[in-house]
């Protein structure tokens, strides 16, 4: 199945004004809801990425692109806080895998107008090593070939690293990597094999990452999923592990797979003002983490191909283009927020709405548990989740990422099924889990769970409106609602929000 889709925007869109914190065009605004905050200016980058000096800055090296290998000789000849200023060409390194540049402490890499860095399908990584607070600016980076789960740019995530202005595209792996208080800004992020950028650390936490204003678009060339089934390893940017997330102001569009991923052991996120669209999987999954805002996004046609996948083969889950899978709010966790609060959105015309799910057979040290190896926050030895501890308190808590303090309201949801490409099941909402059964010693077996996230963890729907033929899904797959179910006893969900067959209806 094709992986891109050409959708012709509605005729009331139209374009903003450049953004004033990045310098980029931005992409189409869209439509308001009830009580949704305008859609966001998120950049375009890519079609016209800003120029870097067509001069060397004062004191800084100049790189030949005629000379193969320039940058990182002169890179290793130079102290540390030298700025290297590229000349306009292609610059490449030696015919070697491992051949990179290797930064020092504070090193600064400008690229003139069109200063390239090729890999040449040979060089696996550009910019590696463990030098603090390294910046590059107005360079294209291209052709690198990193492994999977690996990244060109902060190949070694290395912390307090600055990318701006740049283009990283067709390369294999990651464009880039992240360490500790990384900004990433006005980048153009383009069709690299895999992700876009890979938010991990080998050891320890990312703390105060910053990613805005970015186009992140045609991600995951490679497809992964079909490669590896099952993987959970594609798409426009991969979080792990990240305390403190500043996501604002990107256009995060036709990725194959999620447009943003968090998954496992996040915190502290504030997702806001992005422009997330046409990505096959889900805009946003938000999984095994904690404590997030996501405010102010527009989000529209996304899960088309993989909604659609699901439905073809009879699946009745009811994925979302929204996806909060076993994660909530934490008040024991230190963060900007102590609950998941998802409001004044703009959510039109994509495969299915929000998921707030909970798998009853995933926990620390189960199986099931797909971040194999991990436990909670909360647990620092995964071993304590086991019989009999686990069965009582604080265990029994403490040992699973609840989907619990979610706050959903001032969104506005509308679907066009003459627009969506379904016949079936891409009009959901859901809040459910599924029926416990596994390992044998589990002590979350049975509807343990599918009652406690829909009745007892305090996950909340309110002044949304709908637009559009919406049902709803609560406590298991099977249980389908109308409106007026979905509002009654006992879900008692969406009080004071509005329910319309179409805009003006």
């Amino acid at each position: 199945m094709g992986w891109r889709r050409t959708v012709s925007p509605a005729a009331t869109l139209v374009l903003l004004a450049l953004v004033a914190a990045t310098g980029c065009e931005s992409a189409p605004d869209a439509p308001r809801g009830k009580d949704a905050a305008p859609a966001p200016s998120a950049a375009r980058v890519c079609a016209a990425p800003a120029p870097g000096p067509a001069t060397a800055p004062p004191g800084a090296v100049t790189v030949d692109p005629t000379v193969t290998g320039d940058l990182a000789v002169k890179t290793r000849n130079s102290p540390p806080r030298t700025v290297f200023w590229l000349r306009p060409g292609v610059h490449t390194l030696p015919r070697d895998r491992f051949a990179q540049v290797v930064p020092k402490e504070g090193n600064s890499y400008v690229g003139a107008p069109g200063a390239v860095l090729d890999g040449r399908r040979t060089n696996q990584y550009a910019f590696g090593g463990a030098a603090r607070d390294v910046t590059v600016r107005h360079l294209t980076v291209q052709g690198f070939v990193a492994p999977h789960d690996e990244g060109v740019v902060n190949h070694d995530s290395a912390d307090g690293w600055t990318i701006e202005h740049s283009t990283v595209q067709h390369n294999s792996g990651a464009g880039l990597m992240a360490g500790a208080g990384q900004r990433v800004r006005a980048n153009c992020l383009r069709a690299n094999g895999q992700y876009g950028m890979n938010a991990y650390k080998a050891e320890g936490r990312i703390t105060g990452l910053v990613v805005e204003g970015n186009e992140i678009t045609g991600n995951n060339t490679d497809d992964w999923e079909r490669r590896r089934p099952g993987c959970g390893c594609t798409g426009g940017v991969k979080f792990w592990a990240v305390d403190g997330a500043d996501v604002r102001g990107n256009w995060v569009h036709d990725n194959r797979g999620a447009g943003l991923w968090a998954d496992t052991n996040n915190n502290d996120f504030r997702i806001e003002g992005n422009l997330l669209e046409s990505n096959d999987g889900a805009a946003l999954i938000y999984e095994t983490s904690y404590n997030a805002v996501i405010r102010a996004n527009t989000i529209r046609r996304n899960n088309w191909v993989e909604g659609r996948r699901y439905a073809d083969r009879g699946d009745t889950f009811p994925f979302g283009t929204v996806y909060v899978s076993e994660s909530g709010g934490e008040p024991r966790i230190p963060a900007r927020t102590d609950r998941i609060d998802i409001h004044r959105n703009v959510l039109e015309d994509n495969w299915s709405g929000i998921t707030l799910w909970e798998n009853a057979d995933r926990f620390c040290n189960s199986p099931a548990n797909t971040s194999s190896g991990h436990c909670t926050l909360l647990v620092a030895d995964t071993a304590r989740c086991a019989q009999p501890g686990i069965a009582t308190a604080p265990l029994y808590d403490d040992c699973r990422w609840k989907t619990q303090r979610v706050d959903v309201h001032g969104n506005r949801f509308a679907l066009d099924t003459s627009v969506v490409p379904c016949t079936v099941r891409c009009d959901r909402m859901a809040v459910l889990a599924n029926y416990g059964t596994y390992p044998d010693w589990s002590p979350y077996q049975g509807e343990r769970v599918a009652r406690a996230i829909t009745r007892e963890q305090d996950n909340r729907f309110w002044d949304n409106d709908y637009v559009g033929p919406w049902t709803f899904v609560a406590h298991d797959p099977s249980r389908t609602l109308d409106p007026g179910q979905w509002q009654g006893t006992p879900y008692q969900q969406d009080a004071g929000s509005t329910f319309r067959a179409r805009d003006g209806g």
